[in-house]
C-alpha cells in the first residue's frame, strides 16, 4: 500500500471515493429526479474529475470539512466517465462547466456553485440554512 492509497482511497468499481455518503450520478434521467427532490430537500452535486489532482484534493478537503445536521442529498459525478451528464448539468442550471465544481440545488435551481479552490464547506452550510 502506498502513502497515497490511504489518502486517496477509492472504490474498485468506479474510481470514486468511498469514505463519504455520496450517491453516484450515472444517468441523465437522474437529473429529473434530483430536480424534483430539490423541492423536498437541498441537493448537493459535486462534479469530480478522477484524473485531476486538484479535483481530488478539493473533494477530500470538502469531505473533511463538511459536517451538517441539515438534511441534504449528496451526489457525486465522475465527469470523466459521464461527461454528457456534466454538460447537461451546465445547461440545465446555467453554470459554466468546471472541474471540480459543486452546486447546491433548492427548488429546482442552483442557489450556489463554486469551483476549484473556491469550494468551501462553510459557505455551502451557510447556503443550506438560508
Amino acid at each position: 500500500m502506498s502513502i497515497f492509497s490511504s489518502t486517496f482511497e477509492t472504490s474498485n468499481e468506479s474510481n470514486l471515493p468511498i469514505n463519504f455518503n455520496w450517491i453516484s450520478l450515472q444517468e441523465i434521467k437522474q437529473l429529473d429526479e434530483i430536480i424534483a427532490d430539490s423541492f423536498i430537500q437541498p441537493i448537493l452535486l459535486f462534479k469530480h474529475s478522477t484524473r485531476c489532482s486538484i479535483s481530488r484534493m478539493a473533494l477530500k478537503q470538502f469531505e473533511k470539512q463538511f459536517k451538517t445536521e441539515e438534511k441534504v442529498a449528496l451526489y457525486l459525478l465522475d465527469l470523466i466517465a459521464f461527461r454528457t451528464i456534466s454538460n447537461e448539468i451546465a445547461s440545465r442550471f446555467d453554470v459554466e462547466h468546471q472541474s471540480p465544481q459543486i452546486l447546491l440545488l433548492k427548488k429546482g435551481k442552483s442557489v450556489y456553485n463554486a469551483s476549484h479552490h473556491q469550494i468551501d464547506a462553510a459557505i455551502v452550510l451557510q447556503h443550506l440554512i438560508m
